[in-house]
């Protein structure tokens, strides 16, 4: 294929941005090879506009479909109408998605009904439980059973993807593109303000919660827990940047709110986040893209959730599923901070998410795509 490939990419939140960023990026510097086209679906706006500026990436397309209190169905039904005059019109050679967002399934849906060849980044992840995470789970196998080319961070990841008789030609294990990213982000001078009002003798905990499965009563349990456990202790500090959503604002300061080792800040962009983890001394999370960037940075986590489509990372030992229930996260808290040893396992587990060469790898797997019209045929075994 002589001429430039037409790369759509599709996005529409703050962690896609983040992990798509160093594709983008790529593609500019192969400007020869590739045609960048970046759509934003808006679905979140101010978290996204932040990683759109911290990597210096303007949008050719944004749908602008964030409003209050959307429902899933409405952003799935806006950005497919949405889609059909910007597809129709740049006409793509290929259009990228990325991991388990309503944007990543509404725009995959977008791409079949207009033929257009689609790529998924991070493809293969799976709990294979319908509601856990909801609605990630199902957004990711859908778009995975639409998908023509696939882009599996892990060898787990693969196998999760032929169990449901998928192309194995189709499927490239890339590493995933997260660890990119922080190639670009970690510096060692980094400061915030947060951290002047906490003692260079105290270990920071930094806390992220915010999915809709663990909104209300599992939220306000797990915070007692980390309430309970900083009043225990007097050389702990929890930094909770908090998300915007008010189910998540309400109980975070209703719980936390005079505890003065307890700082909710404003939500981090992506530079702040990925500094503030490295300086940290474990995670405690529910969110699927910090159990791929903390294991690069020697951080174990504490992942918030009773499922994960991230195995890798519990099997190398570096996350460790703990769930809402307070004895159990209660006591995995106090094991981290007590137990030397199971730190330091934890804080050295090999990372099992790539080099930080995965943006590298997706591009040159599409364009020897391309070049040998590995496209032709229907995408079963």
């Amino acid at each position: 294929m002589n001429k430039r490939i037409k790369v759509m990419t599709i996005f529409g939140t703050r962690p896609e941005a983040i992990k798509m960023a160093p594709i983008i990026l790529e593609m500019k510097k192969r400007s020869d090879k590739f045609e960048p086209i970046t759509v934003l679906t808006g679905q979140h706006k101010e978290m996204l506009d932040q990683v759109m500026d911290i990597f210096n990436i303007q949008e050719d397309y944004n749908l602008h479909v964030m409003k209050a209190q959307q429902t899933l169905s409405s952003i799935t039904t806006t950005v497919i109408n949405k889609l059909d005059s910007i597809i129709e019109g740049a006409k793509p050679d290929i259009i990228l998605v990325h991991g388990d967002t309503t944007t990543t399934f509404a725009a995959a849906i977008s791409a079949f009904y207009h033929q257009v060849p689609l790529g998924h980044v991070e493809a293969g992840l799976r709990t294979w439980n319908k509601y856990s995470p909801y609605p990630e789970e199902m957004n990711r196998q859908m778009t995975d059973i639409l998908s023509d080319v696939y882009f599996a961070p892990t060898e787990l990841s693969k196998e999760n993807l032929l169990k449901q008789n998928l192309n194995q030609d189709r499927i490239y294990i890339t590493g995933n593109t997260a660890i990119d990213a922080l190639k670009q982000t970690v510096d060692k001078d980094y400061h915030h303000d947060v951290l002047d009002d906490i003692s260079d003798q105290h270990k920071i905990i930094l806390l992220t919660m915010h999915r809709r499965e663990n909104q209300g009563e599992p939220m306000r349990r797990t915070f007692e827990v980390i309430k309970d456990e900083v009043l225990k202790r007097d050389d702990i500090e929890v930094v909770y940047p908090v998300h915007l959503s008010p189910a998540v604002q309400n109980v975070a300061h209703d719980v936390f709110d005079g505890i003065d080792r307890v700082h909710l800040i404003e939500p981090l962009d992506v530079v702040d986040f990925h500094n503030m983890a490295a300086r940290s001394y474990f995670i405690m999370t529910d969110s699927g893209g910090v159990q791929e960037e903390a294991p690069s940075l020697g951080k174990p986590v504490l992942v918030l959730r009773d499922t994960t489509e991230r195995p890798e990372g519990v099997d190398a030992g570096t996350l460790k599923l703990v769930g809402t229930n307070q004895d159990t996260v209660r006591k995995a808290f106090d094991e981290l901070i007590d137990d030397d040893q199971l730190y330091k396992n934890m804080a050295t587990a090999q990372n099992p998410y790539g080099d930080g060469k995965a943006s590298i790898q997706i591009l040159d797997a599409i364009k020897d795509i391309f070049d040998n019209n590995k496209l032709s045929g229907d995408n079963n075994e």
